[in-house]
């Protein structure tokens, strides 16, 4: 193979991005600067919508985007404002005062079943909100989830309260609901708890990522659920895993979920996020191309990809996927809100069919994360 040459400013840029890849668990391919690469990510862009995520009525989205678009650090005064505006305007508040005294949402038993109305739900939705950890309603909240959701035996997490022995029913714990839960847990303050520390063993001992298998793995968690295992891994149980143990910061990664994170990404780069991989001309589920927000069980070409690149990860597979995010914004730099269970929600968030700030805010960090 003939080698490429690198000129020597592009060689440092070139041992920056190796080692954050490696530091992320991530994967880092040198590919030739092709002629007329784009330097800024923005060009892309039809228009840019900064100005319009920037807006002050949604503060989770405007804080993202100080913090994630334009780079702003902690300190700044407007990042801070923002943040404190989370808790005092927008969803955050209206879930939270639909809770009930327990610290639940709907019925305290029907936590999962309940869509989308029931704990385990507003619980993602807080956390894509990124409501105040410290917040006493959060906190119970969280400890409700992590006694009646949580299984003693496995640390997984269930669909149902176990009545006799406490915590979730041993059969009825399923991956993305656990991904789900871990995610959220660690995203509303909870990583330290040992509890959580417990599902996320539970992804990197038991969850899969293989790929239509001869033989696949029997025993529980395996036999109860085909649809969540069968011969072929899930691809949300999969999505919802890997965004878990995306979001735990890289230091305090263990080898075992480091070796997670590389099966992981591994798997979708296989299906180039949303393709069958034994046949890479068809798309998986054509619905993981219509982008919504907040998903569930869900996922969605838009959520893999940001989770992808939140690791750190360029890679040439993920191209066909970049296109397609590309192709779905309007003149004005903007994407729609495609998909969503507005009605089904404690509160409706954005209104289907319309320009949606999260989707675009979503857009742009993954293109920043691919281009950037």
């Amino acid at each position: 193979m003939q080698a490429t040459a690198v000129a020597a400013p592009e060689l440092c840029a070139i041992a920056l991005g190796f080692l954050k890849g490696i530091a992320l668990g991530g994967s880092f391919q040198v590919r030739p600067r092709e002629e007329g690469q784009m330097s800024d990510w923005k060009s892309v862009l039809k228009a840019d919508p900064t100005d319009w995520l920037l807006e002050e009525d949604n503060p989770s989205v405007r804080y993202l985007t100080l913090v994630d678009i334009l780079g702003r650090p902690a300190t700044d005064r407007e990042v801070a404002k923002a943040r404190a505006d989370i808790m005092a305007k927008g969803a955050v508040p209206l879930i939270l005062a639909k809770q009930e005294e327990g610290g639940y949402w709907d019925q305290p038993d029907r936590l999962y079943v309940a869509k989308y109305k029931g704990t385990v739900w507003q619980l993602i939705i807080l956390a894509e909100h990124l409501a105040d950890p410290k917040d006493p309603r959060l906190k119970k909240a969280c400890e409700f989830l992590l006694e009646h959701s949580q299984d003693l035996e496995s640390g997984g997490f269930s669909q149902h309260r176990a009545v006799k022995t406490g915590g979730g029913r041993h059969s009825e714990v399923i991956p993305c609901l656990t991904g789900n839960m871990v995610w959220s847990l660690i995203r509303l303050g909870c990583l330290k708890d040992p509890r959580v520390q417990r599902g996320i063993t539970w992804i990197t001992r038991y969850q899969r990522f293989d790929d239509a298998v001869a033989d696949p793995p029997t025993g529980w968690p395996y036999d109860k659920w085909e649809i969540c295992w069968g011969k072929h891994t899930c691809h949300m149980g999969a999505v919802k895993a890997l965004k878990a143990l995306a979001d735990i910061p890289p230091r305090e990664r263990s080898a075992d979920v480091q070796r997670t994170i590389r099966d992981g990404v591994e798997y979708i780069l296989k299906h180039h996020v949303h393709k069958r991989s034994h046949n890479l001309t068809q798309v998986s589920k054509p619905g993981w191309r219509r982008f919504g927000f907040p998903l569930m069980y869900q996922t969605d070409v838009l959520e893999i990809l940001g989770i992808l690149t939140r690791l750190g990860y360029k890679d040439e597979r993920m191209q066909e996927a970049i296109d397609v995010v590309v192709s779905k914004q309007d003149s004005s730099g903007r994407w729609k809100l495609a998909d969503n269970f507005n009605g089904r929600f404690q509160v409706d968030i954005e209104t289907k069919g319309q320009p949606s700030k999260w989707i675009t805010l979503n857009a742009l960090r993954a293109l920043k994360g691919y281009y950037g």
